[in-house]
């Protein structure tokens, strides 16, 4: 029923007048001119190339859905689990963040620490005493300490808008270790030691480009007193006088001064080194230049997510189970599974024959292929059938002939 013209008016609220003004003075907390609980690059991975393949790799786990469900005795997704943890997982993990953005900042946090603790920040009851306990909002955090049975975690606290230590025990954290670590985050690794060679490169260009002019000037005498040393420094600030106060950084010299520049370009081999351990990382992740830039084949797409996003988001699913679901919960059959989308690479000339092959023989429904391609369910019936439309039902309802029997009761006979 639509509300009356007076209604409206009595109810209606905009959010720069409806305020109160004992409420402008109030307390609020600490205030930033930038967001205080987003996640930052450190040891100079900021500065180099490999954010970008961080950003991407965690880009493309946050896609894949986590939820809590619920499995057969075989084993089998029956349903999905409506909790607490799913709901951290595929809607609000916390009040910064949803559930896709939770997932990348634990990525990209692993993929610059190492290893990464998700906390459980707020429960319905104190996981110390008891573990049937539901998670209401969990964060990631950066382990600063390790203790034999607790870690010491840096954590944003929400309710006071700033990151704090706190230790909290090793059975009530998710710890995510990096599968790759062996090469990304050991001292001696591949990514490591590119990184290095990225920094060197960054320290040369610099240098290279910092306005000097790098020259020596050849004077027509022998310096070897005191006083020519003086002579000879009056002349080279004079030259510098004349190139700092000309509009086009000119000046001039004797006929018998020889000057020669240094500013050439440098003879190294850090640019071959770099693209060295650049297709050698790429390797070791089982990346290439051609997924990065989007023009990757189904081969080689299927190839990444099997070396590279799989055992990423296993890991973070594995310990998730482990730490986040009782014995008893395990015990009937819950689980944390996580999902990807098969059809999202799928070109549309190839989606009318996969969905004709899967309806065709009884796969999916209609109204689940539907869903797929981005449409609405039918509210025809049998879209929500498994059946061949291509084949001729059987009649549910057979009418049997009856012979003729003229009559005569066949039971009389």
């Amino acid at each position: 029923m639509e509300l009356s013209v007076g209604s409206r008016f009595k109810n209606a609220w905009n959010a720069f007048r409806n305020r109160e003004p004992t409420k402008v003075f109030q307390d609020i907390g600490y205030g930033y001119s930038y967001r205080p609980d987003r996640f930052r690059l450190t040891r100079g991975n900021e500065r180099s190339i490999v954010t970008s393949v961080y950003n991407r790799i965690a880009l493309d786990v946050a896609a894949i859905d986590i939820q809590h469900v619920q499995l057969d005795a075989e084993g089998q997704f029956c349903d999905v689990v409506q909790s607490g943890l799913n709901n951290c997982l595929s809607t609000e993990a916390n009040l910064d963040q949803t559930g896709r953005a939770f997932i990348q900042d634990a990525v990209m946090s692993m993929m610059d620490e190492g290893c990464i603790a998700i906390v459980p920040v707020d429960t319905d009851d104190d996981p110390d005493d008891t573990t049937g306990y539901q998670i209401l909002s969990m964060r990631v955090g950066r382990i600063r300490d390790w203790y034999p049975k607790h870690v010491r975690v840096e954590l944003y606290n929400e309710e006071k808008g700033r990151k704090q230590d706190i230790v909290v025990p090793k059975s009530t954290v998710a710890i995510v270790e990096n599968p790759l670590y062996a090469v990304i985050n050991e001292p001696n690794s591949t990514m490591q030691r590119l990184i290095r060679k990225l920094n060197l490169l960054d320290a040369v260009d610099e240098q290279s480009s910092s306005g000097k002019l790098d020259l020596i000037i050849q004077l027509p005498y022998v310096i070897k007193t005191e006083a020519r040393r003086k002579q000879a420094e009056k002349r080279r600030k004079d030259i510098e006088q004349q190139l700092a106060g000309s509009k086009y950084g000119i000046a001039y010299t004797d006929g018998t001064e020889r000057i020669t520049q240094l500013n050439r370009s440098l003879e190294n081999n850090l640019m071959k080194q770099i693209e060295y351990l650049t297709s050698m990382l790429y390797s070791q992740l089982g990346i290439t230049q051609s997924i990065l830039d989007g023009t990757a084949d189904d081969k080689t797409m299927l190839n990444y997510y099997n070396r590279t996003i799989e055992p990423i988001i296993a890991a973070i699913v594995d310990e998730m189970k482990r730490k986040f679901l009782s014995k008893t919960a395990r015990s009937q059959n819950k689980s944390i599974k996580f999902f990807r989308d098969p059809f999202k690479l799928v070109p549309v000339a190839d989606l009318a024959e996969i969905s004709d092959k899967f309806t065709r023989n009884e796969i999916a429904t209609s109204n689940e292929i539907r869903q797929v391609i981005g449409w609405k369910p039918s509210n025809d019936p049998k879209a929500d059938e498994l059946r061949n439309s291509n084949l001729s039902q059987p009649n549910e309802s057979p009418v049997r002939e009856e012979r003729d029997t003229g009559g005569i009761n066949q039971n009389e006979v």
